[in-house]
């Protein structure tokens, strides 16, 4: 029989005890092997624009703009599983039912391969017609296509990776998830030189590099199942079906995050071709990029609090879950200011790390950074309140946050706002969106945080 370890995760050689140990100690723990697999993940799409840029100039950068909804799609998807699937076994080991919790594993598998095939062949067949969708010219359609030519062979890779790391988090391998992602983020840097300059092929290198990274990643990650920490297990489920609509709407708010991100992406590329051309269209990739920055702070925070709100939830610990929340909090402000900072003293520097910038984009570059930049000030905690809800069983409020701040409001603010105060108002169109969301969150949050109370008392 396979041995459960409940509240209890080694990391280290040392027993982290979700229910039981000190909670700053707990989180903290967690947030960095997390902030190092969030912020090394994003690794693979910046230093490849990072080097096609450098290589090929903005159009390489416009290119991969383009490329970056179907990363969004791609990933979103092995979130989706992931998160709902690793927050359901949670909650069933913090209430005990260790007949549940590797169900909800053996559910997730099963879901990720059946959407990573569709994937796949969405991918194989269909690339033209997705990049066209998602707003590539005729002159960018070629580049953006070299660029997906070896991708397509590892589709699957970045869907799997992802799903693994969530559950590599809830069963005592967090820092594993870690280095996995930095060993294959540091052969992606190293394979984009390689081939790219080295190897003269331009855009198609860093496509190569990054499909090689993500099947080093994969192949790391996969030898936690032979470790004797082990406690996944792959079992037959007794609903299968029932499962996988609890994982999906439990994950759904995860996944729509980074879906939103593809299609608000996918608009903005348009948008900016109609109003602004392909310059602006090279500051925003660029931008692109930046954001996945700031959203993986945001992940690193849900994903390091998630298995804490779980199973303290699902054992009535309501004390630790404010004192969480606190220590969450403090890190999404430090991320939000951070990033702003940046944004606001560095837009410069950053585009030279990501072009071969001309001076017309040096001029254009810093308006536009610093418009949209004031959005990554509200960002992280917009972010982590899916997480927090998630977490809390209250799966229709963290979908509520998604949908409203990543489609209902930004989609309609992309096409208001340019024909109302003209084509500059596109870059005001997420700091207003983050703005209108986190007055939102703050109002359940606090409105969770009395209901939690009230409870304690009945307790």
């Amino acid at each position: 029989m396979p041995v459960h370890l409940s509240s209890s995760f080694i990391m280290g050689g040392t027993k982290m005890d979700l229910l039981k140990g000190q909670v700053k100690k707990v989180y903290f723990h967690y947030l960095w092997a997390a902030f190092g697999s969030a912020m090394i993940s994003s690794i693979y799409s910046i230093v490849d624009m990072a080097v096609v840029g450098q290589y090929q100039g903005p159009e390489g950068t416009a290119a991969l703009a383009v490329v970056a909804p179907l990363w969004n799609i791609i990933y979103s998807l092995g979130l989706l599983t992931g998160i709902g699937g690793a927050v359901l076994l949670s909650a069933a080991r913090g209430r005990g039912d260790y007949k549940k919790d590797n169900e909800f594993f053996s559910s997730a598998l099963a879901l990720s391969i059946l959407l990573a095939v569709v994937c796949w062949i969405g991918v194989v067949f269909f690339d033209r017609q997705l990049l066209t969708l998602f707003g590539a010219s005729q002159r960018l359609l070629p580049l953006a296509q070299k660029y997906f030519l070896p991708v397509k062979f590892g589709v699957p890779l970045f869907l799997f990776n992802q799903m693994l790391a969530a559950f590599l988090r809830n069963d005592n391998a967090p820092t594993l998830a870690t280095r996995a992602v930095l060993a294959g983020g540091i052969f992606n840097i190293a394979g984009d030189y390689l081939f790219v300059f080295t190897f003269d092929m331009g855009i198609m290198g860093a496509g190569l590099a990054t499909v090689i990274g993500a099947f080093i990643t994969f192949c790391l990650m996969m030898t936690h199942f032979f470790s004797s920490q082990n406690t996944l297990r792959i079992v037959k489920p007794n609903d299968v079906f029932t499962q996988f609509k609890d994982i999906v709407v439990t994950g759904f708010s995860t996944f729509f995050i980074d879906i939103a991100m593809g299609i608000l992406t996918m608009l903005f590329n348009r948008q900016i071709m109609k109003y602004l051309g392909s310059d602006s269209l090279a500051v925003y990739g660029v931008l692109v990029n930046i954001s996945t920055i700031v959203q993986c702070c945001a992940y690193s925070v849900g994903q390091a609090s998630q298995p804490l709100f779980s199973v303290n939830f699902a054992a009535k610990q309501y004390d630790r879950l404010s004192t969480l929340l606190k220590y969450t909090l403090y890190s999404t402000a430090f991320f939000g200011l951070l990033w702003t900072i940046i944004i606001f003293v560095f837009p410069h520097q950053i585009m030279n790390i990501f072009m071969d910038a001309t001076e017309q984009i040096h001029l254009i570059a810093p308006s536009i950074m610093g418009y949209y930049g004031l959005s990554f000030l509200l960002l992280p905690l917009n972010i982590f309140s899916t997480y927090y809800f998630q977490s809390l069983m209250k799966p229709q409020l963290s979908l509520f946050i998604s949908v409203l701040r990543g489609m209902i409001l930004s989609g309609l603010l992309i096409y208001l706002l340019p024909t109302l105060f003209g084509s500059n108002a596109l870059w005001f169109v997420m700091p207003i969106t983050e703005f209108i969301v986190v007055l939102i969150v703050i109002l359940f949050m606090i409105r969770i945080q009395k209901s939690l109370y009230l409870k304690k008392q009945d307790n």
